[in-house]
């Protein structure tokens, strides 16, 4: 080693220069073949490293190993034996300087502190991408919990660094840091939040990797992509993305449409309003012709028979049509949207299906379909219910009513 230490000084006292200059020169020397002889043996481990974990991953069925690959696991790996060197040859270069020498190895502390934090980074975003692939874990926020680990990590690294540069041990420094607690705190704050916020959001089950959230306070409606520590991302309908604070799920109110994906329907709840001054009392005319309507055939004719047994045991005065029982063109519409409904191909048989008459408004009176559509998807949801509600529109005149605000519609009567 003595030999390696001065065979370039030698030299250079051989050419005539100083022994000051010498010194110098052979620690600069030594300083550029070390790190020259230390980058090619980086890159050839790194190289073959590489290689190697290629031929491993193409062999085995598993996923994990060409994960590991994909977050350059093998390449931070291969660094480790080029820093173990080059920290062998600092006393060897700066012999004859002890205060560098004390820099450079303070400095490669560091650096070998920060490549196992890449090494440790490597190694948990391999196992995040590896449980994302399975549906146990597809829809947890577990990059919430990689982040708080790293998070820790990173602290300790970094409190270590600065014990290092200051010469104290790791304890006491960690120590001295008790007093600025409460500044830590306010700096982290939104990440200490959002880590109570995600931990709550998992053991609740509130919100999973692709369900779909309505957040009006944050404008957010669409499938949620990602759960990390201080966000949620939401993938809106119309393709942007919304931000929203981790911990605005427990603090805000929101809605969550998982539930109706997993009922097997999605709700249709709309109606429409009929002008008051357009129900009446059906006329034994009118039940002729209505009972040609075949949803309501049978309904009128065992009604009709049902009305008039009632009417005639309780001797009922027809002559004057509000006596006694009668149908209405409204009820008898009401029937009709009802069978409809329950005939329909789209419509979800078993769930709640009900046609409902509202309480008036001064436009009318609203008549609301409520069942559930046997397709989720938006796309399909809205062309069923626009379906239905084309036919709805289109069935009102047959019945001698009129919808609010529209056109007048000769009945059927009249046509």
């Amino acid at each position: 080693m003595q030999t390696l230490d001065c065979l370039f000084y030698d030299m250079f006292l051989d050419w005539g220069v100083s022994e000051s200059t010498a010194t110098y020169l052979n620690m600069l020397t030594l300083l550029v073949i070390s790190l020259v002889a230390v980058f090619l043996i980086d890159a050839l481990i790194r190289r073959v490293l590489r290689q190697v974990s290629a031929n491993i991953a193409n062999r085995t069925k598993s996923s994990f190993d060409d994960i590991l690959i994909a977050n350059k696991l093998p390449r931070n790996v291969a660094h480790i034996i080029p820093v173990l060197l080059f920290s062998q040859l600092i006393p060897i270069i700066f012999r004859d300087f002890e205060r560098a020498s004390t820099i450079m190895k303070t400095t490669l502390t560091i650096f070998g502190i920060m490549l196992t934090l890449w090494i440790v980074r490597s190694i948990l975003n391999s196992i995040k991408d590896y449980l994302k692939q399975s549906d146990n874990f597809r829809d947890k926020p577990i990059d919430s919990y990689i982040q708080v680990f790293m998070i820790f990590a990173w602290l300790i690294g970094v409190f270590a660094a600065l014990a290092i540069i200051t010469g104290l041990s790791f304890i006491k420094f960690a120590g001295t840091l008790g007093a600025a607690s409460a500044i830590i705190i306010l700096i982290f704050k939104d990440t200490i939040l959002g880590f109570v916020a995600s931990i709550q959001v998992s053991i609740n089950d509130m919100v999973r990797i692709g369900d779909w959230i309505t957040f009006e306070k944050y404008g957010a409606d669409g499938d949620v992509i990602e759960i990390n520590l201080a966000t949620v991302k939401v993938q809106n309908w119309d393709m942007t993305i919304t931000t929203i604070p981790t911990y605005a799920l427990i603090s805000d109110s929101f809605k969550n449409w998982r539930g109706m994906k997993a009922s097997g329907g999605r709700r249709i709840k709309r109606s429409v309003i009929i002008k008051a001054s357009t129900i009446r009392f059906l006329q034994p005319e009118d039940l002729s012709k209505f009972k040609k309507i075949q949803l309501v055939s049978n309904y009128i004719s065992n009604k009709e028979a049902e009305i008039n047994s009632h009417n005639s045991s309780q001797n009922i005065d027809k002559s004057v049509l509000i006596n006694g029982r009668n149908l209405t063109n409204f009820g008898v519409f009401r029937k009709y949207l009802n069978t409809y409904i329950e005939n329909h191909s789209a419509i979800n048989k078993d769930m709640t299906m009900m046609v409902r008459q509202l309480e008036p408004t001064p436009q009318g009176i609203p008549m609301e379909i409520y069942a559930f559509s046997k397709d989720q998807r938006w796309e399909n949801y809205e062309h069923i219910m626009g379906e239905i509600f084309d036919h709805v529109l289109a069935a009102v005149p047959y019945f001698d009513l009129e919808v609010f605000e529209l056109y007048p519609v000769m009945s059927m009567a009249k046509t």
